[in-house]
């Protein structure tokens, strides 16, 4: 029996609410802000398009994720840059040699790092996003940790 057309969007609905902020956070590691934002909508709105096909699929937020990569990878031609803090009088929010730090990062290493440490995800969950195994994320976040804080002069713990 097909399903009505008001049952597609609220299962779709549903869906969005968790995987939406999820597929941001991923693509704007990957690919900066700019260029991470269009990427997830882009792969959103192929998700609704061919939602019935999606949600049949074992991980639909990683086959979106890998939409959200190519569309990405089409749009960036240059390497991932993130945005350097506010210049101003005030305190910055981060430490300013961050960015610089992290753009220094195997890509892969940046996606990890900033999706475990940064939006505090789960590392299942981005090898599921990433389509890796779990102690290969753990050894990126590691890497990538080990490399910021000799880069940036600061004493693990």
């Amino acid at each position: 029996m097909l399903e009505s057309s008001q049952a597609r969007l609220e299962s779709f609905t549903v869906f969005c609410r968790d995987a939406e902020p999820r597929l941001r956070h991923a693509l704007v590691a990957a690919y900066g802000p700019d260029v991470g934002k269009e990427a997830a909508a882009e792969a959103i709105a192929y998700g609704w398009e061919n939602w019935d096909r999606v949600r049949a699929m074992d991980n639909p937020i990683g086959y979106l994720y890998r939409v959200g990569r190519t569309t990405g990878t089409r749009w960036l031609r240059r390497p991932t840059r993130l945005p350097e803090p506010p210049r101003s009088s005030d305190p910055p929010w981060i430490e300013p040699a961050l960015p610089g730090a992290l753009n220094r990062l195997s890509r892969n290493q940046r996606i990890a790092v900033m999706l475990v440490k940064g939006y505090g995800l789960g590392y299942r969950e981005v090898a599921d996003l990433m389509g890796a195994g779990v102690s290969t994320v753990q050894k990126h976040v590691d890497r990538a940790l080990g490399k910021l804080r000799k880069e940036l002069e600061v004493d693990g713990a």
